[in-house]
């Protein structure tokens, strides 16, 4: 049986206050809820202060190159579709340098869970504007305030039809730890966009501007009905819905690759023959 404590304890660089504390708890309570032990599962990041999370948890992982996670992400579990696969990043790692790679994940539908940390500004370089920060907000390098439209991940994730989008809060960790869980139970790529406070560098979007805001979705709410899942996605202002916003039932990625219906890769024997013809072949 797990424990909460196998995960362990470490000390961290994020600034007092950070909404990534919470995000931690939660991410701990949702694998002990699985009895997921931390030999039985990959953490993988880019780089940003989210993508130190994986250095803080007791568990197999991989830190890559700025918005690079997914790929690897996607590597690791097609090669060992018996590991559960989390990622985490922030809102400029997954949704800028990586939004190619976010675009292609939800396409393929590989079965893994993108923990995107959404503080809505680059916090590890100290406080520029990242793909979500809001038009008008002033920052360290937009003095005038951002010109740009902010990027809706949520709405973007349920108009190519993810297989699961769900949005949580930081500061909300029994909310956040279930979302999180019902994403790795889910068959097939899983997004769970977390509205996380960045204390130092972000003083708009505050732990008080989001629970302004935030109301978790009616318990009669069905995740479906894509029409009304692409009008709640929308809804990102006064007003800011929580919840599993999207959810379909497709076949994995994996389920395509005839290659690994005998098992996973990494289990398979070695085909010494096989190796030799494509040696003599290409060599």
């Amino acid at each position: 049986m797990v424990k909460i404590e196998d995960y362990g304890e470490f000390t961290t660089s994020w600034c007092p206050g950070c909404g990534n504390f919470g995000i931690m708890q939660a991410v701990r309570q949702a694998l002990l809820a699985q009895d997921i032990a931390p030999h039985q599962f990959v953490y993988v990041s880019g780089i940003g202060q989210a993508a130190k999370a994986p250095h803080y948890l007791r568990s197999n992982m991989f830190n890559g190159l700025h918005g690079r996670a997914l790929p690897v992400a996607q590597a690791v579990r097609l090669s060992n579709t018996n590991l559960p696969v989390l990622v985490s990043s922030g809102d400029g790692c997954s949704y800028g340098e990586g939004g190619n790679h976010f675009l292609a994940a939800v396409r393929r539908n590989v079965n893994m869970t993108l923990l995107a940390h959404n503080n809505q500004i680059y916090g590890l370089t100290k406080g520029q504007a990242s793909p979500t920060t809001m038009t008008g907000q002033v920052t360290k390098t937009q003095p005038l305030g951002v010109a740009a439209t902010p990027f809706n991940p949520v709405a973007v994730a349920v108009a190519m039809k993810c297989s699961f989008v769900a949005r949580s809060f930081a500061g909300d960790t029994e909310h956040l730890a279930q979302m999180i869980e019902l994403a790795m139970r889910h068959e097939g790529f899983a997004l769970v966009d977390i509205l996380q406070p960045c204390v130092s560098f972000n003083k708009i979007n505050t732990y008080a501007w989001y629970k302004e805001r935030c109301v978790n979705l009616p318990d009669d709410y069905d995740p479906t009905d894509w029409s009304v899942a692409m009008q709640t996605a929308d809804k990102f202002g006064d007003e800011i819905p929580l919840g599993l916003i999207y959810k379909q039932d497709r076949p994995s990625y994996e389920t395509h690759i005839p290659q690994l219906a005998n098992g996973p890769l990494a289990q398979a024997a070695t085909d010494f023959d096989a190796l030799d013809r494509v040696l003599e072949k290409f060599v």
